[in-house]
């Protein structure tokens, strides 16, 4: 018996480790290929350990530039992806949560109807309604700009719809304490129900971050000066399909820098974001 336990407790962490080096050994593959020259990469000779060009290869991909193609160092398109992906997380948690404290705790009229209708948007992805959204933002003004690229993006309807959800499971009771001690509207929001709702700001913001930072094609459109593209129109221009020779070491630069500041946010808010998951009763 003791025999059998161990064996089947060993398979499932056998099988997950085997899952991990599926998915990290692509990523060792960039890292080493970050730390060598061109000419050792484009010969297929490159060997399984770190080479001596990795803060040569940093250095230049981070502060100098990468290529013709892109023309502007890594360093201000992570500063663009960032203010991109920070603004779309916080406008979408800030316009989501405070239009499901109106849906739950205000009567109006057609109050179900503009819910719905806010609902009935989860079937208009970004491509869809892409062309009017543009001519909206141009109109306005807003090519090459940080609130052209953000502004387009806050609303959602998921968010929406999950803090809708949460403030139905809110007691009654509670909502009526906060009226005894004469807190209005505001005060009752502020005080209680943003509390009781951090962890799932948490779980949205990790969402909403990766959401943002991942953003190819709105960013493609809305902007046309190489100082305002994002890290990942940035990764596409590196890779050239011209004569010209694709300089691979500064692309897996690049996609090393792009994957830290995600991996960042999943571990620095791990544990809320899995209780926000998770969680259904506060």
């Amino acid at each position: 018996m003791v025999e059998r336990k161990s064996i089947g407790n060993l398979m499932p962490h056998v099988i997950l480790w085997i899952g991990i080096a599926i998915v990290a050994f692509p990523v060792y593959l960039a890292f080493i290929g970050s730390t060598h020259d061109a000419a050792t990469i484009a010969n297929g000779q490159m060997p399984p350990t770190p080479g001596p060009h990795f803060l040569e290869n940093y250095y230049r991909t981070i502060f100098v530039g990468t290529s013709a193609t892109t023309r502007e160092p890594v360093g201000t398109m992570i500063v663009n992806s960032f203010v991109m992906a920070i603004g779309i997380a916080v406008g979408k948690i800030a316009i989501s949560i405070i239009s499901a404290y109106a849906i739950v705790y205000f009567r109006f009229p057609f109050r179900m109807w503009f819910f719905w209708i806010v609902f009935i948007t989860l079937m208009l992805p970004v491509e869809v309604r892409i062309y009017p959204t543009y001519k909206v933002a141009a109109d306005l003004s807003l090519l090459d700009t940080y609130a052209g690229l953000v502004l387009p993006l806050i609303a959602s309807a998921t968010a929406t719809l999950l803090f809708r959800q949460f403030f139905m499971t809110v007691p009654d009771e509670l909502v009526e304490a906060s009226r005894m001690d004469g807190a209005g509207p505001i005060r009752f929001f502020w005080d209680t129900l943003l509390p009781l709702s951090r962890t799932n700001m948490a779980a949205l913001f990790v969402i909403m971050f990766i959401y943002g930072w991942t953003q190819y094609l709105w960013p493609l459109l809305i902007t046309t000066r190489d100082d305002m593209q994002t890290i990942i129109i940035g990764i596409k221009k590196m890779i050239v399909t011209s004569d010209a020779l694709t300089e691979w070491q500064l692309v897996m630069c690049t996609v090393m820098l792009a994957m830290l500041p995600p991996v960042f946010v999943v571990i620095t808010m791990q544990r809320l974001f899995v209780r926000g998951l998770i969680e259904t009763e506060k």
